[in-house]
């Protein structure tokens, strides 16, 4: 608690207690959230001005969230608002204010997203792009060939790995150990990526500090992390037609290709590596030309 919160009687400024907040996550908090939050309340102190925070009202911040988000996806506006809501219920254990502002801050819905699949042709144009890096041009042909999940295959050691017979095992959601398979443009692009690399880990990043032994490579760089793959991905996809796009979506394209293509569904299941189908209704949704395509294949005056 810093020595603001001593003393709850006294005039408190927003700009101090968004600053005495965001010091109190450092503890907690992971780094990346409280680079989130203090870009969000930065934003929300430069627009309401430096008063005393306890004058702050619902309204005000309500306006604020409306100017400032209302363009904005659902996701960006919720997080804006939990960030708000943090911060307030700080303030208000601080005795700084009731913290009732935030009560009223309405939650926007996020739509189901039912074509989560980049299209086919953007899809080849962009794992054959001849500008993208060979890292990242192996991460998302294995992502997509083998419909992985992200986090599973940059957990990936070089010893999970089976090159000859294209394959490797992993660690499912939920803690099973499975194996995922690739096709030929994975297999021709590992080696080269490798470059004779025995151990540690597949994707790999330069070397940071403080790195989990299980982390390191023995040229010392480090294990790629989620965040910087995804948003490596989104520059590179964000001119691109629908762009950008996020890694994830490379596993929603693979399921959905395989759907169209007819695979079965203990084939899908085993692809996805879900243990129920109906938690894989939601990845492979068959596109109107695919259905269309596969009506006229059933169509009995073709065959005529």
């Amino acid at each position: 608690m810093t020595a603001l919160s001593l003393v709850s009687d006294a005039q408190v400024t927003l700009g101090d207690a968004i600053d005495a907040y965001l010091d109190s996550l450092a503890p907690v908090a992971a780094v990346t959230t409280r680079k989130e939050y203090a870009s969000i309340l930065g934003r929300l102190g430069a627009a309401i001005g430096d008063r005393d925070v306890a004058d702050v009202t619902g309204n005000d911040l309500a306006a604020w969230l409306t100017a400032g988000f209302a363009d904005r996806a659902p996701a960006t506006w919720n997080l804006s608002r939990v960030a708000v809501r943090s911060a307030w219920a700080y303030f208000a254990a601080c005795g700084w204010t009731d913290g009732t502002a935030v009560a009223s801050l309405p939650k926007r819905k996020i739509p189901q997203d039912r074509d989560r699949a980049i299209p086919a042709d953007v899809l080849d144009q962009l794992l054959a792009a001849p500008f993208v890096p060979l890292r990242e041009r192996t991460l998302w042909r294995l992502l997509f060939e083998s419909a992985a999940r992200v986090s599973e295959v940059l957990r990936l050691n070089v010893t999970d790995l089976d090159q000859v017979n294209r394959r490797a095992q992993v660690c499912r959601k939920g803690g099973a150990t499975d194996v995922v398979t690739w096709l030929t443009g994975t297999a021709v692009l590992l080696p080269r990526m490798l470059k004779g690399r025995r151990t540690g880990p597949v994707f790999v990043t330069r070397p940071r500090h403080f790195a989990a032994i299980a982390d390191t490579a023995p040229n010392g760089t480090t294990r790629l992390s989620y965040r910087q793959a995804e948003a490596l991905f989104r520059d590179a996809t964000a001119g691109l037609p629908g762009g950008p796009f996020t890694l994830h979506q490379l596993r929603h394209s693979a399921l959905t290709q395989a759907a169209e293509q007819g695979a079965s569904t203990p084939m899908m299941l085993a692809l996805s590596g879900h243990t129920s189908a109906r938690s894989l209704v939601r990845y492979a949704r068959v596109s109107p030309d695919a259905l269309a395509a596969w009506q006229a294949e059933r169509d009995p005056a073709r065959r005529r």
